[in-house]
């Protein structure tokens, strides 16, 4: 489920799903900020797989894992290369 296969598209796997919530962590933002996000782009078509809430903690886990977020100073999460630039 991490990553895509042959019967597993990228939308439907931690690594798009991932991908798509990076987009959104170029602000910092908050975990219920980013599921809101989420919920409001499945329900508005700009994302097309359903993911559950604990499925989003996985993913949020498996970009936490390989680099990708941490939490700032005030607890946000935010993408790693865009808090690594502005240094």
């Amino acid at each position: 489920m991490i990553l895509p296969r042959k019967q597993l598209s990228v939308n439907e796997s931690f690594f798009g799903f991932g991908g798509f919530l990076l987009q959104q962590l170029s602000v910092p933002a908050t975990v219920d900020d980013l599921w809101e996000y989420y919920k409001d782009s499945y329900a508005n078509k700009k994302y097309a797989v359903k993911f559950s809430f604990d499925q989003f903690i996985m993913a949020l886990d498996y970009l936490f894992i390989i680099g990708a977020i941490k939490r700032n100073e005030r607890g946000l999460l935010c993408y790693e290369a865009a808090q690594s630039e502005g240094e």
